[in-house]
Parts: structure tokens; C-alpha cells; sequence
């Protein structure tokens, strides 16, 4: 028997929990494959492997958008995809009826927000979280996700609205380029990292259009800047982008202006020979010049940068003498003038402030001057670049609100985008990912508070029990960090009020004393340096203790406001008023101590106020997942995918969603795979109404349906106890078809399968048996058929031709015939004539009278022979010449016969002309008659002539 712990299962039967895993991929007869399912917790079970699998599965199939419960879940595809993205595609998600029916996407969520804000029953701001780590895809999902609301925002009635609709949509969406030049950089894992947390909110208006929703403005909240980046960068990173775009992108002149000449070299910008696709100096300025900064303004700006490059290399040298303060480098003097000069500030001035320390000691507030050391000299350099430069950003993000944000009267909602930080877990970890993990160990308690309550709400709808699941709570860690009274914080910010130098070791022993009983606070004894550890929802991080106190401080020295005051550029005249009654911010001396705002403290405020805006309004998350380290498209790494899975909260949803009911089944599908247990039950009988009506048909209702599907579903479930040879009073009630009773179920279900295959088999041998029998007899009658066929055939043929050969021989006998009577012409008329001349002749005998019949009736055989060039020869041939020739009867030597077989070819056959015996003449007139022995004087009888033809055609035929 299976059991179920956090969505994993573990027994002794290995190899039947990996039989019914193998059986669940063909769940509900023919479940769609894993990359067909769109929400993974509708994959049956909700493991980490097939939820891994699944995504896997999809991201090869570049389907890169997954719903996870109220989740979506994007996978980063390295490679563009225009299409995915296309204005035909935002309004086809924003033309749908149900766009949740369509394939999950960025613009589903952006949709379903929209939809819930211009809602006329109960309009709810709505709010959007995009979560990952760098490189996920966060600043590429929100800026979509701008430009989809920039599309699908109702136009207004009028011409003039519209044109100031179309203005301030641009004005949004031209906020973000200049953001990410001035927030972003390129680092390890990311080319266009964003390097700060924010909240974008997006003013919608209904009172001008009903029913739809306009976009009258929007406002930019940020949330703790990377501004240590400005003088210190990791080893193959880069500095924010506007430093490489001003010196890549500035004209000969600008370059001349702001002392940046072609090749120049700065420690500030480490890895300049990297060309990457942000540093478009052209887009920036552009986008700049929408949201009404000026090209003056501009030009204002990029000097500050330039001077800011330029301060970078003054690099000071050690003192001898500790009451002498730090000299220059030979090369630093240039450099220190320069800046001097783009930030409009004097030079000696600006050099004793970064190299002379300002004291005030004593209840009189006496001042006292103390040369710094050289590493004391280049933090106070660092910390007038990073004043500068948070200034600065501080003030775009005012100018950007000033410029699209619209008055709190003209809208009624919002959707707010929220772009944070991803969990982080570093080699050297410090208060910026401690402040970064804080921040999503709240967020994540939001997000398993709001995912709960969805499914709760779920299981309450379809009348299940909800405790029977159970989750991890992070509240634990959450007291750890932020708790009171001691906390991780708390103790952080008191040793920065006490008036001593702070030590890293000592921090860690406070921590470890005050926090000791914490279950989420650990220690590495192995670490030489001093540490803590904690355990977060994603993972255990160390963080190191030195300099966080003074990272929590964030020391400015008065001085260095009071010099950037004294400058005459008009941007930091603006950045730094000169205000009389400011209280700069002093370090605490004996009891007159004033309370510090530290780092952490402004950015627990923040965060507890960006909660609150989350708690009033309609949550919605999206978890980008970066599915391989190296960029690069069509490669999933699996260890990496679950790492992030776990760091954005995605485990705990599957594990609460396999904790509770992990394989949901609708009635008709379950209905339609398990009907077939009603088998087992002694006496059952098959349905008699068959499957439940489907909807549009005559007679149909749901109470009919529900109660038809719960009859059936009591019969099916009733079989429980004997596939589990228990008594029915064993089993549970009400029945929860979790996954141990699904093994029952499909182990019953084999059983009856089996049974069924059986029959078929038999019934189909049966029929297979007579189906070759038919085939068999059928082949016999085809083939006799054939053989009739053929036979037939071949005897008309035979027929035809004896009927040609027969046609053609009577046709040869006629023409023949009448041949031969031509040449008996001349033979009649001269037996008539010797009859006619000698009267007392005596007749014939009767066998010579026969003969002559027989040569009369046969001579052309004879003739045919006599022509012929091969055959008869000698005595033969002259007898069939002879017995072909009608002569008198008489002397044969009295007749000579000429052939021609010593010519090439006998052509005719004649007999020769007899003399007269009177006058010695030939008797006949025409010589050409051939076969004429004899002609009397007298003439013949008439009439013989044509008589004689007649006769001899008769006889020929």
C-alpha cells in the first residue's frame, strides 16, 4: 500500500508504484501527453517528476507558458519568437469569451486582470507578481504585459481623448527603456538584469467609457537600488548600461564636451569591448525626450555620468605621516580635475573632502579634522558616486511619475506589475540578499496564504474536506528575520546606534546567542569567517557578517552633501538643495544620539506597504524560470528548473496540491473509466439508461444528470471493500478517491479488463476461424469462375479465326471456280464440236466417263501443284498436268504438253495449238486459247457455250 507524503510516494511495492505511473500517463482512457497539459496540477499524480517531466516536455515543443493552480509558470526561451508577442495575438486573447480556454499565456493573466477591473458588479484592483531569478525573463514578461494593457485599452468617444490616451500610453511605455538604462546591467547570469525592485501601477478609468476600461496614467514605485554597482562590479560583469551607452553612442563633439575620447579607459567600466543589444544610446535619449526631459536636461545628465567616470580613477597612495592625509597618484590628478569640472564643483574643495574627515565630539559639538586612510579616502569617493547616482535615479523615477501619472481624481482602478528580485544564494552573501530573500520569504507567506484560500474555496465548492492538508509554513523564518522583540534586524539596527566600531565576530556571537533557539538559524563551525546561517522556504544561505553594519548604515558624511550643494550645475543644484533648515544627517555623539534610519529599516516600511496594496487587490503570479545557466535555446537542465522551482514557491504549491486531493476526476470521466467495476459486484446488472444524456438534448437537466452520475458512482465506489477484502464497514466514509483507493480501483479494473480480453479473444478466434473458412470457399468459386472464363474465351477465339479461314476459303473456291470456267470455255466448245463432226463415234465407257467427271471437278488442286515451284516432278507432274487438262480420249502421244520447271517459275500452263489434218493450220482462230486440241469446220450448237460456264461454276462450288 502506497502512501502519500508532500506529493511523494514510498512503499515496498516499487514495481507496482511504477506500474500504476506508467498506467496514470493513460489516464481517463487516453489522457493528452505531458506536453499537452496545460495546468501542472492537473497532471495525474502531482509529483516533482512529472511536473518536471511536464515542463520538460512542453519547453521542447516550444510551449513556453504553463499554469500552475493561480500560477503561470514561463520558461525563458533564449531565441526570439515575434509571433508569440504580436498585436494579432493580444487582441485575439482580449476578443475571446473564455481567453482561460486558450493556451496559457502572459496575455491570459493580462486579460483575466483587465476583465476583473472593468467588472461592473464588483470592480477589485488586481495586482500581478513577476517572480525569478536574473536572466528569467521578469523585465521582458512586464514589459509585454505593458504594451498588451497599451493595446487592448478602450478607445475613448472622442478624437481629443483619444489622442491623449495614445500620448500617455506611449508615455508608459517609453518609461521603460529609460528605467532599464539607468536600473539595469549586465551580469553573470543575465545581459539585462534589472538592479532594483518595482511596483508599476496602472491607473485605469471607467467613468468615460462604460464597460471598458481606459488607461488615464500610471506610477512608478521603486524598491532598493544596486547602487554599490556604481563603484564596485564582480569580476566578468558589467556597470549599469547608461555608462556604455554614453560612451559608445556620443557624438565628436559630445565626446569633446564631456572629456570622453576614443579609447579611454576606466576602472568604473569594467569589460567595454562587450556590444550588447541595451546599449542604444539613440533609444534611450528618444524615450527620454517623450517623458519631457529636454535635450539640455539631457545633455546635464550624461555630464554628471561622465564626471562620475572620471572620479572612478582617482586612486590615492598611503601616507607616511597619520596627521598628513593621502596624496594622489601621479596619473589621479587629471582625473580628480576633470570631475571637478563636469560636476561643476572646485577641485580643492572636492579633494579635502574625500581626503579630511569632519568629527563633532563633545556636548559643544566641537568640530575636529582627521586625515582618513587611503582605504578610508576611496570610501568616501565611492560614497559620493553612489549619493550621486541614487540622487539621480531617485529623481528620473520622480520625473517619469510627474509625466504619466494622472490625478487621483480622473481613475477609479488600478493593475499593479510587480518586478522583484528573485531568491539569491551567492558564495559571498551580504545585506543585499538578505533584504532580497526577506522580501520574498513575505511574499511567498502571501502567496501560500492566497493559494490556499483558493483551494479551499475549491474543495468547499465540491463539498470535500480541507484537513486532510497540510503545509509548511514559513513564519518560522520569517520571526527569525523580522520578529519581535530579537530578531536578525532588530540586532543589526541596534548595532548601529551604539557609538562604537562594529565587529563582524561579534555580530555573529549576538546572533547566535539572542537567535539560538530558532530552528531556521544554523552555523557552519567549518567557516574561518564569520557567519550565520538561515533557512529559508528555498533553500539554506550563509551570509557573512563583515560590513554589514556598515552596509546597513549607509553612511553619508555631511560633508559630502554640503560640497554637492555648493555645485553650479543646474541637475545637482536640483538633486542637492541648499536648504538652511535641512538637518544633514549627523554621526551620534555621547547621549545626544538620534535615532538612524537604517537600510533594512526604510526597507521593512516599504515592504509592509507594498503588502498592503497586494492584500487589497486581486493577486495574480508569474514565475519565470530560466531552464539552463548558459542561454541557450531547446536545453533543459533539470536540477537547475527544480532549484528556481523551489526558490519561487512553485514546490510548496505542488506539494499542497498533493497533499490534498492530487488526482481530480470529473464524474463523467470517472464514470466513463471505472463503469466497468459494476461487474463485480454478485447481481449487478448493466446499466439500463446507459451514459448519462449530454446537454442540449431533449429530457435533459442537471438534477437528472447528478443524480443519474451519483447512482452510478455508489455502485462503482461499493466495490472498494471487495478489491480491498474488507468489510464495508471498514472503509471510510464519505470516500475520498485519493490515490490508495485509485490503486484499487485500477487494480479492479485489470481484473475485469483481463476477464473482458479473454472473451474477446475467444469470440475473436471464432470469428477469425470463419472468416477464413468464407475466404477459403470463395477463393474456390473465384477461381473455378475464372477457369470457365478463360476456356470460353479462348474457344471464341478459336471459333473466330475457323470462320475467317472458312470465309476465306469459299471466297478462294468461287474465285477459282470462275477461273476455271473461263478456261473450260474453249474445252466445251470443242467436245461439242468433235460430237457434232463425228456422229458415229461410239460413246465412251462409263469409268472413262467418271474420270473425266473427277478431272473436271479437281483440276484447280492440279493446277495449284502444276505452278508451283517445289512438288511434283517428272512423271507425276506430268500426270497431274495431264489429269487436270479435259482432253479427248485418244492417242496421248498425239499431244504434247510444255512446262516451264526449268524457268524460275511456271506461270501457265497450256496445251499447244493441233494442226489440221487437212490443211496443216491451226484450227483454232485466237492462239491465246489455251486447252484447245481440236476445232471442227462446222460451228457449235448455240447456247453450248454458256451452258458449259454454267456447268463448270456449278461444279467448282
Amino acid at each position: 500500500m502506497l502512501q502519500q507524503v508532500n506529493g511523494h510516494s514510498s512503499g515496498s511495492d516499487a514495481h507496482g508504484g511504477e506500474s500504476l505511473r506508467e498506467d496514470l500517463q493513460e489516464f481517463l482512457g487516453g489522457e493528452a501527453p505531458l506536453h499537452q497539459l496545460d495546468d501542472l496540477t492537473k497532471v495525474n499524480p502531482v509529483t516533482l517528476e512529472t511536473v518536471l517531466r511536464c515542463l520538460q516536455a512542453r519547453y521542447m515543443a516550444d510551449t513556453f507558458y504553463t499554469s500552475a493552480g493561480c500560477t503561470l509558470v514561463a520558461l525563458n526561451p533564449f531565441k526570439p519568437i515575434p509571433q508569440l508577442y504580436s498585436p494579432e495575438l493580444m487582441q485575439e486573447y482580449h476578443a475571446a469569451p473564455q481567453p482561460q480556454k486558450l493556451k496559457p499565456h502572459i496575455f491570459t493573466v493580462g486579460e483575466q486582470t483587465y476583465r476583473n477591473v472593468k467588472s461592473l458588479m464588483e470592480p477589485v484592483n488586481q495586482s500581478i507578481v513577476v517572480s525569478g531569478e536574473s536572466g528569467a525573463g521578469k523585465t521582458w514578461t512586464s514589459r509585454c504585459l505593458m504594451k498588451f494593457y497599451a493595446v487592448v485599452a478602450a478607445s475613448p468617444t472622442s478624437w481629443e481623448n483619444h489622442k491623449i490616451a495614445e500620448r500617455i500610453e506611449q508615455r508608459i511605455l517609453n518609461s521603460n527603456p529609460v528605467m532599464e538604462a539607468f536600473g539595469n546591467a549586465c551580469t553573470l547570469r543575465n545581459n539585462n538584469s534589472s538592479r532594483f525592485g518595482k511596483f508599476i501601477q496602472l491607473q485605469l478609468n471607467s467613468l468615460l467609457v462604460p464597460r471598458a476600461q481606459q488607461m488615464t496614467g500610471a506610477a512608478v514605485q521603486t524598491y532598493l537600488l544596486e547602487k554599490t554597482r556604481v563603484a564596485c562590479q564582480a569580476s566578468n560583469e558589467r556597470n549599469f548600461h547608461i555608462f556604455y551607452q554614453i560612451c559608445k553612442g556620443a557624438s565628436a563633439d559630445e565626446r569633446l564636451q564631456w572629456h570622453l575620447p576614443e579609447g579611454a579607459t576606466f576602472s568604473w567600466l569594467p569589460n567595454p569591448e562587450r556590444t550588447l543589444e541595451e546599449d542604444c544610446f539613440e533609444v534611450t535619449r528618444e524615450a527620454m525626450l517623450h517623458l519631457g526631459i529636454d535635450a539640455p536636461t539631457q545633455n546635464n545628465i550624461f555630464q554628471a555620468l561622465a564626471g562620475l567616470l572620471h572620479l572612478g580613477n582617482t586612486r590615492f597612495a598611503d601616507s607616511g605621516n597619520e596627521a598628513q592625509p593621502c596624496p594622489l597618484m601621479d596619473d589621479a590628478k587629471c582625473s580628480v580635475r576633470t570631475s571637478a569640472s563636469l560636476l561643476r564643483l572646485p577641485e580643492d574643495p572636492l579633494l579635502e573632502t574625500l581626503r579630511i574627515r569632519t568629527i563633532r565630539a563633545g556636548r559643544q559639538q566641537q568640530v575636529f579634522q582627521k586625515p582618513c586612510s587611503r582605504a578610508e579616502c576611496d570610501t568616501r569617493r565611492d560614497c559620493l558616486a553612489k549619493l550621486v547616482y541614487a540622487r539621480l535615479f531617485d529623481w528620473l523615477v520622480s520625473v517619469i511619475n510627474s509625466s504619466i501619472c494622472a490625478d487621483p481624481s480622473s481613475w477609479t482602478t488600478f493593475i499593479g506589475l510587480l518586478d522583484v528580485y528573485g531568491f539569491e544564494s551567492f558564495p559571498t552573501n551580504s545585506l543585499e540578499q538578505l533584504c532580497i530573500n526577506y522580501a520574498n520569504e513575505k511574499l511567498q507567506q502571501h502567496f501560500v496564504a492566497h493559494y490556499l484560500r483558493a483551494q479551499q474555496e475549491e474543495y468547499t465548492a465540491e463539498g470535500l474536506e480541507w484537513s486532510t492538508v497540510s503545509y509548511q509554513d514559513n513564519q518560522t523564518c520569517l520571526d527569525l528575520i523580522e520578529g519581535s522583540p530579537v530578531s536578525i534586524c532588530s540586532l543589526i539596527n541596534e548595532e548601529c546606534r551604539l557609538n562604537r566600531p562594529s565587529s563582524a565576530a561579534q555580530l555573529q556571537t549576538r546572533i547566535e546567542s539572542a537567535l539560538a533557539g530558532s530552528p531556521c538559524l544554523g552555523h557552519d563551525k567549518l567557516s574561518r569567517e564569520p557567519s550565520f546561517i538561515v533557512v529559508h522556504y528555498a533553500g539554506s544561505v550563509r551570509y557573512h557578517t563583515a560590513g554589514l553594519v556598515e552596509k546597513n548604515k549607509d553612511p553619508i558624511p555631511p560633508e559630502l552633501t554640503r560640497l554637492l550643494q555648493q555645485s553650479q550645475d543646474p541637475l545637482l543644484k536640483v538633486l542637492f538643495p541648499a536648504d538652511p533648515e535641512e538637518k544633514s544627517q549627523e554621526e551620534p555623539s555621547g547621549q545626544s544620539r538620534a535615532p538612524v534610519l537604517t537600510v533594512v529599516s526604510k526597507f521593512k516600511a516599504s515592504l509592509e506597504q507594498l503588502l498592503q496594496v497586494l492584500h487589497s487587490t486581486t493577486p495574480h503570479y508569474i514565475r519565470c524560470i530560466k531552464p539552463n545557466s548558459q542561454g541557450q535555446a531547446q536545453v533543459f537542465h533539470q536540477e537547475e528548473v527544480l532549484s528556481q522551482l523551489e526558490a519561487c514557491g512553485l514546490v510548496e504549491t505542488i506539494h499542497i496540491s498533493a497533499a490534498g486531493f492530487p488526482i481530480r476526476v470529473s464524474h463523467r470521466n470517472f464514470l466513463k473509466r471505472y463503469e466497468l467495476l459494476r461487474r463485480l459486484r454478485p447481481g449487478a446488472a448493466p446499466s439500463p439508461h446507459g451514459p448519462p444524456p449530454d446537454e442540449g438534448r431533449s429530457g435533459w437537466s442537471p438534477h437528472s444528470e447528478q443524480a443519474t452520475l451519483q447512482a452510478l458512482l455508489q455502485d462503482i465506489l461499493h466495490t472498494l471493500p471487495a478489491l480491498a477484502q474488507a468489510p464495508a464497514e471498514a472503509m471510510p466514509a464519505p470516500v475520498h478517491c485519493g490515490r490508495t483507493k485509485l490503486e484499487l480501483l485500477e487494480r479492479g479494473r485489470a481484473q475485469v479488463l483481463e476477464q473482458c480480453a479473454r472473451s474477446i479473444q475467444g469470440g475473436w478466434r471464432r470469428h477469425w476461424g470463419r472468416k477464413q473458412e468464407r475466404q477459403r470457399r470463395a477463393a474456390v468459386l473465384i477461381q473455378a469462375a475464372v477457369r470457365s472464363w478463360l476456356t470460353r474465351k479462348h474457344i471464341q477465339r478459336l471459333h473466330a479465326a475457323a470462320t475467317v479461314i472458312k470465309r476465306a476459303w469459299q471466297e478462294w473456291r468461287i474465285r477459282m471456280a470462275f477461273l476455271a470456267s473461263k478456261e473450260l470455255d474453249g474445252v466445251e466448245e470443242q467436245r461439242s464440236s468433235q460430237v457434232t463432226c463425228s456422229p458415229s463415234s461410239s460413246p465412251l465407257p462409263q469409268a472413262q466417263t467418271r474420270l473425266l467427271g473427277a478431272v473436271t471437278r479437281f483440276w484447280p488442286l492440279g493446277l495449284v501443284l502444276a505452278n508451283a515451284a517445289v512438288g511434283a516432278h517428272g512423271f507425276r507432274r506430268k500426270l497431274v498436268v495431264f489429269a487436270c487438262l479435259p482432253l479427248p480420249v485418244g492417242s496421248p502421244s498425239s499431244y504434247t504438253v510444255q512446262t516451264a520447271q526449268e524457268q524460275a517459275g511456271v506461270t501457265s500452263i497450256r496445251a499447244l495449238p493441233q494442226v489440221s489434218r487437212v490443211t496443216g493450220w491451226p484450227s483454232c482462230q485466237d492462239s491465246s486459247r489455251s486447252l484447245t486440241p481440236h476445232c471442227g469446220g462446222q460451228g457449235a450448237e448455240p447456247g453450248s457455250h454458256s451452258r458449259s460456264r454454267t456447268e463448270a461454276a456449278r461444279r467448282a462450288s
